[in-house]
């Protein structure tokens, strides 16, 4: 039995794409934090297996909609996320006749309507398909990851990410990460400065437009950079913000 699980708060936008996407599967398993658009009645089309709760962070989150899940096999899917045809018959697959724990599957991010082939950003493997006793989220607040006991695998057929729709969204993603990456840091103890924000945010530019080679991606590589070089920046000053007051944000 394969679960697939996702989190959402105000995804009206994508959600209905990512679940048409996900609808052949055995369950599907929604955890919502207080959307205030369509998204929960958007949902509730695809699975009556919508949850509301509050917000704990990324990692958190999504254990808690693994634990709710039934599955054997559970996939873990973001709601600006599609799987296609090819990608599902891999899955089908792999499940079928399961050699491994876990699979790693390429993610091809868009970036303001172009596919973004460098800059660090493709092959891009993310593990997401993984057998439900051998997995578990990391409780990072940003950046959480999937740790699988055992030997795992790579599929080959790309999940699709919309990651950037237009640069209104990018400015939102880059001011809500860095929030929580210099957050993040602040608990681990990590300190931060002016000049420390300026030279992270010049180093991320140079590494993925020209080490990463961003660069040939065209104008949209060097947004992406240009993106990447703020998140960076603003993640250092942040700190450097919490820093100087002394406490997280209540």
């Amino acid at each position: 039995m394969l679960s697939v699980i996702v989190i959402t708060k105000n995804e009206a936008a994508h959600i209905g794409r990512c679940l048409e996407s996900v609808s052949w599967a055995d369950e599907i398993v929604v955890l919502d934090s207080g959307s205030s658009d369509e998204t929960v009645a958007i949902c509730r089309r695809f699975t009556d297996k919508v949850f509301e709760t509050d917000w704990p962070g990324f990692g958190v989150q999504k254990q808690r909609a693994l634990e709710k899940a039934q599955g054997d096999w559970l996939f873990s899917i973001d709601a600006d996320e599609v799987v296609t045809p090819e990608l599902r018959r891999e899955i089908e697959l792999a499940i079928a006749s399961p050699q491994l724990n876990g699979y790693e599957i390429p993610r091809l991010s868009d970036y303001c309507g172009r596919s973004i082939r460098h800059g660090g950003w493709w092959p891009d493997y993310v593990l997401r398909l993984f057998r439900r006793e051998a997995g578990r989220f990391t409780d990072s607040a940003v950046h959480e990851r999937i740790i699988v006991q055992g030997e795992t695998g790579r599929l080959q057929s790309p999940l699709l990410h919309e990651a950037f729709v237009n640069l209104d969204e990018v400015l939102h993603k880059v001011n809500n990460y860095s929030a929580l990456g210099a957050e993040m840091l602040y608990r681990k103890g990590v300190r931060s400065s002016l000049s420390k924000a300026v030279l992270k945010g010049v180093w991320t530019f140079f590494r993925t437009y020209f080490v990463k080679a961003a660069l040939l991606d065209g104008r949209h590589g060097f947004m992406l950079a240009v993106s990447n070089a703020e998140g960076a920046y603003y993640k250092y000053l942040k700190l450097w913000e919490l820093q100087t007051r002394g406490r997280l944000p209540s």
